[in-house]
């Protein structure tokens, strides 16, 4: 990115330090800069996405995965996640609050309609109005007149803050100086999609049309089955593919991807399964990598439920984090693959602190968990015969285990009933927390969307966001998040941040549970595989022997 020397607030350096300090490669990365085939088309796991895939409307990693190749936003994100202009030409700010956006002449849409300034500004519009439902509108909250647009039953369809100059200039007014704004922009609710998108959002995506290193093949979203990318011969930014395609193959559990990456009838395992965990290594060889990223485990405790809302909602959320040993599961469950969290983010973020007033209550000490549970008693009894209950998919992750070994210790230490939760796929347990209908906790890990504290806070934690899957309302936290975007410099930001955790830390809306470590494999027949800071494995990139 491109930004005034002027600017105060925000500048390039500042951008790159927001950025976080960089992976280190894990074991079995293969050589990125041997050559390959570049006509093999990638077979990958993948899982079914939630909802059409519109931009906006997606915040979960089964739609995530497909829409971050197919569509091309102002920026995307190296693999040590410094941000790299795509169609953005400039992007400049004398205040971190008002930017002129100019976009590269003559872009287009692989159906050839043209992508100019008013693309971008109709999109983002769409994306924010209240009467579109996405997902992701919050997104655009930083943005002047988000507030009209995303009021229930607002009829406004447009923010004030956005207006086109000329085809390839646009401007955005932010409601507020905000030091990481501009980092956001590679998010996939940012990206841009043609007039017919918004026209007919339904069927537009089931069959997207974007701008992206790849685009949808034929017919190729087969639910629940596969969906199959090819190579987009008119991209020509930095991710352009390497080779002849790429199919997701949805699995309905990761046992069977695994078995089938052995068979070499899979090409990439993103998350090797937790069956597997003891003999990865030495089933792949060097066909593997280990690599911390920034993403998180988490479990959602929604306070819509009377038994978790209030005081004695809140002292048996505490009780529940303290009664539960991390370092014992991450050690047998997943042996040692992930770390036990101290905050809500990730380490390798900058800002990071894992020291924050009221991470005692991530520590395990069951005698603390049962008093808090006592106390939590006396002003509301809990029903013995109510079982704790945690909602996972049956079909991803190897979440099974894990859960079992919680609620196992839960039961143990609190003397409650608890029990896992299973759902067939991701996508059925998602649709049960955006509903607003869990009847317990629910699973609730996070993959940043770009490489900043906020993104693990804001979108997830802030009243009414998309990801709130608790339904977390905290006007204090809200305050605090905003004078932390609003901050002189990234580095004061970052210690607002913290400062806002310490809330969530007392409050716990979600659980944090441990820190995600990359974990995957590929088989014999590929190369050059690398995973990027998000943990996800750089498919462009990837190549056949």
């Amino acid at each position: 990115m491109r930004f005034s020397r002027t600017s105060k607030a925000l500048g390039v350096a500042a951008i790159v330090a927001l950025a976080m300090t960089g992976c280190s490669g894990g074991s079995g990365t293969s050589n990125s800069s041997s050559a390959g085939d570049p006509n093999k088309v990638i077979i990958a796991d993948g899982s079914e996405p939630q909802r059409p895939l519109m931009p906006a409307d997606i915040n979960e990693v089964g739609g995530g995965k497909v829409a971050t190749l197919i569509f091309s936003g102002l920026v995307s994100y190296d693999p040590s996640g410094k941000p790299v202009n795509e169609l953005a030409e400039s992007i400049e700010a004398p205040d971190a609050q008002n930017f002129t956006i100019k976009i590269k002449k003559d872009q287009k849409f692989t159906n050839g309609d043209p992508i100019t300034a008013k693309t971008f500004v109709d999109s983002w519009n769409y994306g924010a109005a209240a009467k579109n439902a996405q997902l992701s509108a919050t997104f655009f909250e930083s943005i002047k007149g988000y507030d009209e647009a995303s009021a229930e039953g607002s009829t406004v369809d447009t923010m004030s803050g956005l207006k086109v100059v000329d085809d390839t200039t646009f401007t955005v007014e932010l409601k507020q100086p905000e030091s990481d704004w501009p980092l956001r922009l590679g998010y996939t609710a940012f990206m841009p999609v043609p007039a017919a998108a918004l026209a007919d959002p339904k069927t537009y995506g089931e069959k997207p049309v974007g701008n992206g290193p790849y685009k949808m093949a034929e017919n190729g979203w087969q639910h629940n089955v596969q969906i199959q990318l090819v190579p987009n011969p008119d991209y020509n930014g930095p991710r352009k593919a390497k080779n002849g395609g790429v199919t997701f193959k949805i699995f309905q559990n990761d046992d069977a991807a695994y078995q089938d990456l052995l068979g070499n009838n899979l090409d990439i395992l993103q998350t090797i399964p937790t069956s597997a965990l003891a003999n990865f290594k030495s089933d792949l060889g060097d066909r593997f990598i280990e690599k911390p990223y920034a993403g998180n485990q988490t479990i959602a405790i929604p306070e819509y439920l009377p038994e978790w809302s209030g005081e004695a909602g809140k002292l048996r959320r505490q009780a529940i984090s303290m009664a539960i040993n991390r370092e014992e599961i991450t050690q047998v469950i997943f042996s040692g693959g992930r770390q036990p969290a101290k905050d809500f983010t990730a380490p390798v973020l900058d800002g990071y602190n894992d020291s924050i007033p009221g991470s005692d209550n991530l520590k395990f000490d069951a005698t603390k968990a049962k008093d808090l549970w006592a106390k939590a008693d006396a002003i509301q009894k809990w029903d013995p015969n109510t079982v704790f209950t945690v909602a996972y998919n049956a079909d991803k992750g190897g979440h099974k285990a894990w859960v079992e070994a919680m609620t196992n210790q839960l039961k143990n230490n609190l003397g409650i009933k608890a029990e896992g939760l299973p759902f067939a796929t991701f996508k059925e347990a998602r649709d049960l927390a955006t509903s607003g209908k869990l009847t317990g906790a629910i699973r609730a890990g996070w993959q940043a969307d770009y490489p900043s504290l906020y993104n693990f806070l804001g979108p997830i934690y802030k009243t009414g966001a998309g990801s709130n899957d608790a339904r977390y309302n905290n006007a204090e936290f809200d305050k605090a998040i905003s004078d932390g975007l609003s901050a002189s410099s990234v580095s004061e930001g970052n210690k607002a941040m913290n400062k806002a955790q310490e809330l969530l830390l007392q409050d716990l809306p979600a659980i944090p549970l441990w820190y995600q470590v990359a974990q995957g494999g590929w088989s014999d027949g590929v190369t050059n595989v690398d995973y990027g800071w998000d943990g996800v494995p750089l498919y462009y990139n990837i190549t056949g022997k």
